[in-house]
């Protein structure tokens, strides 16, 4: 059975359980998928990797309410109000 790998690096659980900073590294920053059997069974992500992806989900979010409130309604103010 054919499997999709979202990673341009895998290893084998065996090779992550005998050193797993290594196996980290290997990915240089990027995800690495870890097989088990031949089969993708999770991919380690390096926290920077993982810190701009929340970013960027984050930022979806905030568009997403910012695109819902533009046709809202709008409080005109001077800077003399604030």
């Amino acid at each position: 059975m054919a499997h999709k790998i979202l990673a341009d690096t895998v290893a084998s659980i065996s090779e992550l359980k005998k050193n797993p900073m290594a196996t980290i590294r290997e990915g240089d920053g990027e995800p690495v998928a870890i097989l088990n059997r031949n089969e993708p069974a999770f991919y380690c992500i390096p926290a920077k990797a993982w810190e701009d992806l929340m970013d960027k989900l984050e930022d979806l979010e905030l568009s997403k309410i910012a695109a819902q409130r533009m046709d809202g309604p709008t409080v005109k103010v001077t800077l003399d109000d604030l």
